[in-house]
């Protein structure tokens, strides 16, 4: 069974695996999204499918802040008697409960519900949960304050209550930003691993092991145990990552990347969740991959293959709920959707608030998950008030998105391009077009071939009655990548709707959204 990495595309970092039986189990950080942590499941570890969300009601979940890139980091997952274990970070609630941001929710069923959170008293971010064999529950996060490396403390599993004060546990192998840490027992030794380096290109994973939870710890002799760092690769700051083994008693581990755009060192689908195996030698070390490498492509687990139906690539919008793969911007207000309101249609109400703000405009969306894509969505709108807007934005965040909408202007509708860049902000291109429904497209391309002015592109169109498709502006996407805009996340293919601060509400029907993977296509 061949292996095609990333296991799961677009943005899913982070990601944490545990195995109950022969299924698996993986979640992945979510930040300002909501639903928070996706929770994904698996029989050969290969084909992947979403069951849902550990953190669905704002209970769970409080995101009082609106800047980018906060919210929920690096959860871990772990399965214990009976009952999954999720624990996490809220990084919007670090200054509000002094540094004791971190908490766990538990569940039965992965699919939920999940409990409301038990809080813990442990600092620092990135915690992980480990179970002994004695019945001790371990929790080691990163070290508070100043002190780079990792902490640890042994709590009691149901109240989260410390039961020792945490203490540092180890500094890490020199790297920046010791993180992401979990704890494991094999074969009768403590392994404690880690990532260092910085979640980028001089990212890696690195290992110790010892007698006991607390030590003493003895380094992995061929240390970084993962890294792609001054590595010409097509997958680049692998890190992050969790281990798992398997029914047939194999090993494999799980772990973030990145894919860069061809022939630039940016990129903008976010961190990613890959695989790769893991072979123990006889000294008891783990060697990951090829010498601490991943493959794209390779021979998988000899498990009996189970794959899940396609996903649909076309939503119309005609079941209760939305589907599993939208999100929406923090808890978006209550009034700025709905299903009901027209069956077969997502209707968007737009309020005052606008992209440029972020929290609280009327906002729904899915990752881009492929380098090369069309979205195309069907909205009727008429705006008769001016300034109120709806349409299909490429997201990263509230200051670097592009966006392709039918905008009312000098009382008349117009569909324009806009380009949002960090201060910089234009309307690029915009036709008068008739009312009615219309066709708003944007495809993403990228270059085959090096060469002076290739770039990977954001194409945006057009469609109304029977006329075909007219392109209308283009958008280099260098602009919406993490190296440019900044932050944690990924870019976002959203439906929105605002009066851009005026009066009133603009109400946007969407009959249906289409996202369709697009190999072929190059600029």
């Amino acid at each position: 069974m061949q292996v095609q990495n990333p296991i799961i595309p677009g943005f899913h970092p982070d990601p944490s695996i545990c195995r109950v039986g022969d299924d698996y189990y993986l979640v992945t950080s979510s930040f300002e999204y909501v639903p928070g942590v996706p929770v994904f499941h698996s029989r050969d570890l290969v084909h992947w499918r979403c069951l849902g969300y550990c953190l669905t009601r704002p209970e769970q979940l409080p995101l009082p802040r609106s800047e980018p890139s906060l919210g929920i980091f690096a959860p871990t997952i772990r399965f214990h008697q009976g009952t999954f274990y999720m624990v996490t970070t809220n990084m919007d609630l670090q200054a509000e409960r002094g540094g004791r941001s971190n908490f766990y929710v538990t569940a039965r069923d992965p699919r939920g519900p999940w409990s409301d959170p038990v809080w813990l008293e442990q600092g620092g971010i990135d915690p992980s949960l480990f179970f002994d064999d004695d019945g001790r529950v371990y929790l080691t996060s990163t070290a508070e304050g100043q002190e780079q490396g990792i902490q640890q403390s042994e709590i009691n599993p149901v109240t989260g209550r410390l039961l020792t004060q945490p203490r540092l546990l180890w500094r890490g192998t020199g790297g920046a930003y010791p993180e992401g840490p979990h704890l494991y027992k094999i074969n009768g030794r403590y392994y404690l691993m880690i990532a260092e380096g910085g979640t980028s290109y001089g990212h890696m994973e690195t290992l110790v092991r010892g007698p006991t939870p607390w030590g003493p710890w003895e380094a992995c002799p061929h240390n970084p145990i993962l890294s792609h760092r001054s590595l010409l690769s097509p997958i680049q700051a692998t890190g992050h990552a969790d281990l798992v083994q398997a029914r047939d008693g194999s090993w494999w581990l799980v772990c973030l990347g990145i894919r860069p755009q061809p022939f630039t060192e940016l990129h903008q689908l976010g961190r990613e969740t890959f695989l790769a195996p893991v072979v123990w030698d006889s000294g008891g070390w783990p060697h990951v991959g090829e010498n601490g490498r991943l493959k794209q492509t390779f021979e998988g687990p000899q498990l009996p293959p189970v794959s899940w139906p396609a996903r649909a690539t076309r939503d119309d919008f005609d079941q209760p709920t939305l589907g599993l793969d939208w999100n929406f911007l923090r808890w978006p207000p209550p009034d700025s959707w709905s299903l009901a309101a027209r069956p077969g249609f997502l209707r968007l109400l737009g309020n005052a608030a606008t992209l440029d703000q972020g929290c609280g405009v009327a906002f729904v969306g899915r990752r881009q998950e492929h380098g090369q894509c069309i979205v195309t969505a069907q909205l009727e709108f008429v705006p008769q008030i001016e300034g109120h807007e709806a349409g299909l934005t490429v997201w990263m965040n509230r200051e670097h998105h592009y966006e392709i909408a039918v905008l009312c202007q000098e009382g008349e509708p117009w569909v324009i391009v806009r380009r949002r860049i960090g201060s910089l902000a234009a309307i690029v291109a915009r036709e008068q077009v008739e009312a009615g429904p219309i066709t708003l497209g944007i495809r993403a391309v990228q270059p085959t071939q090096p060469a002076f002015g290739a770039v990977s592109l954001y194409l945006f169109s057009y469609a109304q009655g029977e006329a075909g498709g007219r392109e209308l502006a283009q958008g280099e996407a260098r602009y919406l990548t993490s190296e440019v805009a900044g932050g944690f996340t990924g870019v976002y293919f959203a439906l929105y709707a605002t009066t851009n601060g005026r009066s009133g509400t603009a109400v946007a029907d969407f009959d249906w959204v289409e996202y369709q993977p697009a190999p072929d296509f190059a600029s």
